[in-house]
């Protein structure tokens, strides 16, 4: 299965989370502020990392932060009931999921598994797909712009993979979480802001997007070039 990394300050939540990771067939790795987080990744490092963002010390925005600098690793955060702000600025850093306390280990464990399945089950399967200067090779999990290599987080990566493969298509923020997220209910303000890393990413001018436009009162829309 995969080495999954749980950070949170909670011994009593990590033991739990941690054992319904193991029961699951996962290696867990536990850290209980942010500088042991990163010091673990710069270690032995993990296929995911499941990360509270009130952490004594360096907080988990920071360590979110800090962890783009250097990795593609998906990240699901554990955020405060009505922490929004915490969970967009989060998501803006490249978090690929969160999860609000209080909530389930069950449900924990779920979207540990959608995120796992998605990376696996995603990129290594597929032909490469162009659309003129970007080409999206799924094998390698690698999107260039203009012969440019683009620094994507997991989610963004399977957003643009999606979007390309299916041109000219409107999708709903709904319909975007279904498929490219594999949720059945969410926070839509999750699509809204993986489209705007996105756009400030491949397009040329962002607030005049070429490429992802929006469908107002409908959806998003790629734009084939």
């Amino acid at each position: 299965m995969a080495e999954v990394l749980v950070v949170d300050d909670d011994l009593t939540v990590r033991e739990v989370v941690v054992s319904y990771l193991r029961a699951g067939g996962h290696e867990v790795q536990e850290a209980g502020d942010g500088e042991a987080a990163l010091r673990a990744m710069r270690g032995r490092g993990a296929d995911l990392v499941v990360l509270d963002l009130m952490l004594p010390g360096v907080d988990g925005l920071e360590v979110c932060r800090r962890l783009r600098e250097t990795s593609d690793v998906p990240i699901i955060m554990l955020t405060a009931l009505g922490a929004e702000t915490d969970r967009l600025v989060g998501l803006r850093l490249g978090a690929d999921d969160y999860v609000t306390k209080p909530f389930s280990p069950r449900e924990l464990a779920l979207r540990v598994e959608s995120v796992l399945r998605r990376v696996g089950q995603l990129h290594p399967k597929g032909a490469t797909v162009t659309d003129g200067d970007l080409v999206i090779e799924p094998t390698a999990h690698s999107a260039t712009l203009a012969g440019t290599v683009l620094p994507l987080t997991v989610r963004e990566f399977d957003l643009l993979h999606f979007l390309v493969a299916n041109p000219l298509q409107v999708w709903s923020r709904d319909a975007l979480l279904r498929e490219v997220w594999g949720w059945s209910f969410g926070d839509q303000s999750t699509v809204t802001v993986h489209v705007r890393r996105l756009r400030e990413k491949v397009e040329t001018d962002p607030r005049r997007p070429a490429r992802l436009l929006t469908v107002w009162g409908v959806g998003y829309r790629w734009e084939p070039q």
